[in-house]
């Protein structure tokens, strides 16, 4: 039922949606110029108004190729084939270079990347573990590893992104896992991450976002306050320290470095993307006429512990370092022109 509803109810709503707001586009404009003086920012309200406009049109053209791409493979008989496969990774590429270049420009972003990359050894696989402050860190990450670095990510996400129509449908067709981060009895959520992360490729990179969710104070309240309930005291004191992030929930990146033997680790952080996660986010912190920075630190497969204590240790002392990176790297205004 719940698939009926995100197939056949959201996705044709959503490009209804799109087209109305195209249609209507003229009285949208003058609304964001009025309030644009209203509002902080160098004409934000029409700026915003525009990403928004690009994403939903992106999402609903990208709806009715994938729509197209079904009848193609015989009604879905041969969507899952390799030949497909690539056809889908082609066109997200494209969609997300599209997306990510116009929001650079209306918005005046400038994306610096420091650090060695996954360009560094491009014949072998890697498992990337991401910092998770919202659904603009997913776009860019995918963005610069499509893009920029010419892998075919495999992704780990939380269960409510399927609610997003393009999402559902094109993580169903190319690997990807949707898991809820609080996983119920009889749930194997590490054994679901094991079989995704098996038989990579060496152009393909496995995403997990190893603290389940968004960073919020309140949410990193809550995983302290799990880790004491386990009696992980030395885990939750270590948690109480980072103050950008949360708590790394280690087992599904165990299950993937158990699978995945041949794979480097490639950690990624990020700043300016922070937070945005509801419409409220978008108008009050939506970054405009700002430096993003993306760090990637690449650690060999041979400096990866053996033990499983000893990898949660290393991983909770990896995202210490993240946590204080963040703290040193805030987006930078750029000088206006």
């Amino acid at each position: 039922m719940i698939w009926a509803l995100r197939r056949l109810v959201l996705a044709p709503a959503l490009v209804l949606l799109t087209a109305l707001l195209w249609v209507s586009l003229p009285l949208w404009l003058i609304v964001a110029a009025a309030l644009s003086p209203l509002v902080p920012g160098r004409w934000r309200a029409l700026r915003l108004l525009w990403v928004v406009i690009l994403y939903l049109t992106a999402e609903s053209l990208l709806l009715l190729v994938l729509l197209g791409l079904w009848v193609a493979s015989g009604f879905g008989w041969r969507i899952r084939s390799p030949y497909f496969a690539g056809i889908h990774y082609d066109l997200v590429q494209f969609v997300l270079v599209l997306f990510v270049r116009e929001s650079r420009r209306v918005l005046a972003l400038k994306i610096r990347t420091d650090g060695p990359s996954p360009a560094v050894h491009p014949d072998r696989p890697i498992l990337v573990c991401c910092r998770h402050a919202g659904p603009g860190d997913s776009f860019l990450l995918m963005y610069a590893l499509l893009h920029w670095y010419a892998r075919e990510p495999r992704v780990v996400l939380k269960d409510t992104l399927a609610w997003d129509p393009a999402i559902d449908v094109l993580l169903n067709r190319i690997p990807a896992s949707f898991i809820s981060p609080d996983p119920g009895p009889g749930e194997e959520f590490e054994s679901k991450i094991a079989r995704l992360a098996a038989g990579l490729d060496s152009n393909d990179a496995f995403v997990i976002f190893p603290e389940g969710g968004n960073f919020s104070p309140g949410r990193r309240d809550r995983a302290i306050a799990r880790l004491r309930k386990l009696g992980l005291e030395k885990m939750a004191e270590r948690a109480e320290e980072m103050t950008h992030v949360l708590a790394p929930r280690p087992g599904g990146f165990l299950a993937a470095l158990d699978a995945a033997p041949e794979a480097d680790v490639v950690l990624v952080a990020h700043t300016g993307l922070d937070h945005l996660v509801t419409v409220a986010d978008l108008w009050r912190e939506l970054p405009m006429d700002k430096e993003l920075v993306m760090r990637w630190w690449e650690v060999p497969r041979s400096e990866i512990p053996a033990g499983r204590e000893e990898r949660i240790d290393w991983l909770f002392e990896r995202w210490a370092r993240i946590d204080a990176w963040i703290d040193h790297n805030k987006p930078k205004d750029l000088p206006r022109h």
